[in-house]
């Protein structure tokens, strides 16, 4: 299965280890993550490192960590369904175009996201954790 990232999931694996993280590192399917994005985090790079408690060194190194298992897609990738996505999420939530761009432009992708308001679109699917651990299961 293709996944991609919301920034949220991604931030749940980095601040805890958790079923995020464990999923992240173990699970069988192809993860990806909008590389635009990342700049998202490093803007909250403070309030995360008060959060984790990591020093600026750990936090560098856990975000690498999870990011072996996570293909970024570079801004030109992601800009080829950018209009398209854009009026997909707009009216919704305009800091998840990237995630919807990124998702129609990989063949199949799924977002994995527990961000509520990607259930107010249609044109791509959404999976919550406990839907991932689902398949992880081998359920549907």
């Amino acid at each position: 299965m293709k996944v991609v990232l919301d920034v949220n999931i991604l931030v749940s694996a980095l601040l805890r280890d958790s079923t995020t993280r464990w999923i992240l590192t173990h699970a069988p399917f192809e993860f990806f993550f909008p590389e635009p994005s990342l700049a998202s985090i490093r803007k909250h790079q403070a309030a995360l490192l008060e959060k984790s408690g990591f020093t600026p060194k750990d936090f560098d190194w856990a975000l690498a960590k999870i990011l072996e298992n996570v293909q970024l897609l570079p801004a030109s990738f992601v800009k080829e369904r950018w209009q398209e996505a854009k009026g997909i999420m707009e009216k919704i939530d305009e800091e998840d175009v990237v995630f919807i761009a990124a998702a129609l432009s990989i063949p199949h992708a799924v977002i994995w996201s527990e961000d509520k308001h990607f259930e107010q679109q249609k044109r791509v699917s959404v999976l919550k954790t406990r839907e991932i651990l689902a398949k992880l299961a081998g359920g549907k």
